[in-house]
């Protein structure tokens, strides 16, 4: 149980569905609520097929790429650093945001679900990394492997019920809340960010093969 509530929170961290809210509300300005509706709906299930192909195709990538555990833990904690240091700040993760020309074309777009929703924003590289990263701590052990994807997906379910929430949460927050939020994240993050790079080097460099 303390490890699953472990894992929910990681991850909760990790896609900050709280702040996905303005970003959503201001992706789909003017628009209706059934567009709203499709919107989310669409972007929380292709964000959890990606969570689900990525979970089960992604270690067998790292064997095939001759990635170590250890050299994966350092990578990802550094990319989750660097997400973080952008949380505190309250800026504009590159592993979250989009360029302006891409921002430009997302106006435009009758279809928001895949990009920018679905991949940055949601299931994008550091929500990615995190998912891999406490798969490769458990090892081969199925019923770890499905109670993570089951917090992964109450995760997803619970910024789904946000996206549709959007307008009355966004009354209540502001955007000066969400950024509140966004760095107590980001300091939870950088804390386990480090332990991720720590672990990775004391096991690469400081172990016995």
């Amino acid at each position: 149980m303390d490890q699953l509530l472990r894992h929910f929170v990681v991850l909760f961290v990790v896609i900050e569905p709280i702040t996905l809210v303005p970003i959503f509300g201001a992706l789909t300005r003017g628009a209706d609520n059934a567009f709203r509706r499709k919107m989310a709906l669409k972007s929380i299930g292709l964000s959890a097929v990606i969570f689900w192909v990525f979970a089960l195709a992604g270690q067998k990538l790292l064997e095939t790429l001759g990635i170590s555990v250890e050299a994966f833990k350092i990578a990802g904690g550094i990319l989750l650093f660097l997400m973080a240091v952008d949380m505190v700040f309250a800026r504009q993760s590159g592993l979250r945001s989009t360029t302006v020309r891409e921002q430009d074309e997302a106006r435009y777009r009758e279809d928001i679900s895949v990009f920018p929703l679905a991949f940055p924003l949601i299931a994008g590289p550091g929500a990615l990394a995190t998912l891999m990263l406490l798969l490769v701590e458990m090892g081969n052990s199925w019923p770890e492997f499905f109670g993570l994807m089951a917090m992964a997906m109450l995760v997803l379910a619970i910024a789904l019920i946000l996206m549709l929430l959007t307008t009355p949460v966004m009354r209540v927050l502001g955007e000066t809340g969400a950024n509140v939020i966004s760095r107590l994240f980001g300091v939870v993050l950088v804390a386990l960010a480090v332990q991720y790079v720590v672990d990775g080097v004391i096991s690469l460099f400081f172990q016995p093969g």
